[in-house]
């Protein structure tokens, strides 16, 4: 849908506050979260400017990211203006943001302590709506040779196959694992599945000299380490 020819329309707004001509010569930290939105939304509709559109969108979610990318199609959809179109691409550039995190936390692969492991997997499993199990395969010098996920949809619901673990961390020649899975609850209680499946693979592991150094339970925002809280 294009812009209303009025008031509404970018094309009479004051050159500066145009947000395109605003990130081409004044650089992209000068917009607002607002002012990005509304570039990839491109225009409005016939009540409202892009900005306008973009701000109530943002204010839907809290004026955060993060939960704005947790919204789906079909609620962004919701808001007049915005089409399929434009709410695949609000949600396409807030996927590549959470994937540039993650990449920006890994560029080093090194792991030193369990806030670097949270930064390396909270994009990853931080504010999906079901559980997810990952394992960080690491080699001697606490480099991460591979990260996979080993189950979906909870530990108490989804069998944890410890021999698929060793198996893995033999082949790519692990020395050290780390265990990370979300409560999309938020909560950060270990819970006794939680422990138990720590302590199974702990014991398996220590069988091949391979050592599990941490469990984290991780949320959106924080995160619980098994290691720093002396439950290894």
């Amino acid at each position: 849908m294009q812009e209303n020819s009025g008031s509404f329309s970018i094309k009479n707004w004051k050159y500066d506050d145009r947000p395109r001509e605003k990130l081409l010569h004044k650089g992209k930290t000068a917009l607002s979260d607002a002012e990005l939105v509304a570039i990839l939304i491109g225009s409005g509709n016939r009540k409202e400017s892009a900005v306008g559109l973009s701000k109530r969108i943002l204010a839907s979610a809290g004026n955060n990211l993060g939960a704005l990318g947790k919204q789906s199609i079909k609620q962004l959809m919701e808001f007049k203006g915005i089409g399929e179109a434009k709410a695949i691409t609000i949600m396409a550039a807030l996927e590549l943001g959470r994937r540039r995190r993650g990449e920006e936390a890994i560029k080093e692969n090194k792991i030193v302590s369990s806030a670097s492991v949270f930064e390396m997997m909270q994009p990853v499993i931080g504010d999906i709506p079901h559980e997810e199990f990952w394992i960080i395969f690491l080699n001697n010098s606490n480099n991460m040779i591979q990260k996979s996920q080993l189950s979906k949809g909870g530990i108490t619901g989804t069998l944890v196959d410890i021999r698929l673990v060793l198996k893995t961390a033999l082949e790519v020649g692990a020395t050290g694992l780390i265990l990370a899975h979300n409560h999309p609850s938020g909560s950060l209680k270990p819970s006794n599945a939680d422990k138990q499946i720590t302590q199974k693979l702990k014991e398996a592991a220590l069988s091949l000299e391979i050592k599990v150094l941490d469990h984290l339970i991780i949320t959106e925002k924080a995160y619980f380490s098994f290691a720093d809280e002396t439950l290894l």
